[in-house]
């Protein structure tokens, strides 16, 4: 019995109040990604982006612990921390190619899907103890998701509104074209 409460009281390499503070952090920075694909009710939302986050966060304090473990500490164990980056990166993707979808010639759920990238970045930061990049990367999401939406190029097929009333009916945006008829889409 002993050892069994041994084990469980193993102490950590970083504190536990550390820890709980960066899987927090992580939950803060994933959620706030993931309210503003929720908010644009895209694939992936809130949920998702808060686990990612998580849990990239949790196996960067893994790393940490890792690396300072008793177990691994003989010469002919070598570590790599790297690895668990690319594991990350390579779980993500496979989450994230599951939220990109292509039909009829178009493609969607590519911002989604490097969103919930970025989140394993972010949460891999927050479980590393990179505040500075965790919350910069989160920013910069928030920017780029939020007010750059505005520079992407919108025609005037994917906004009927955006010649306004009378050029948006085929008559009239035939008429001012100087056609007899309306112009069809091209296939795609």
């Amino acid at each position: 019995m002993e050892q069994l409460v041994e084990e469980f009281g193993h102490p950590t390499f970083v504190s536990f109040p550390v820890i709980a503070a960066r899987l927090l952090l992580a939950t803060i920075f994933g959620a706030a990604i993931g309210f503003e694909r929720e908010w644009r009710n895209r694939p992936a939302g809130l949920r998702t982006h808060i686990l990612v986050c998580v849990a990239a966060a949790a196996y960067g304090i893994l790393t940490i612990e890792i690396i300072h473990a008793p177990m691994f500490a003989g010469e002919s164990v070598k570590l790599d921390p790297i690895r668990v980056v690319e594991a990350v990166t390579a779980g993500v993707a496979f989450l994230a190619a599951g939220v990109v979808i292509f039909t009829r010639g178009e493609v969607h759920g590519l911002t989604t899907g490097a969103g919930m990238w970025l989140a394993g970045a972010i949460g891999i930061s927050c479980g590393l103890g990179l505040w500075q990049i965790a919350l910069f990367s989160t920013v910069l999401a928030l920017i780029v998701l939020g007010s750059l939406q505005f520079f992407e190029g919108q025609g005037v097929d994917e906004d009927p509104n955006l010649l306004g009333p009378d050029l948006n009916n085929s008559e009239g945006a035939t008429a001012e074209r100087g056609e007899d008829k309306p112009r069809s889409r091209p296939e795609p």
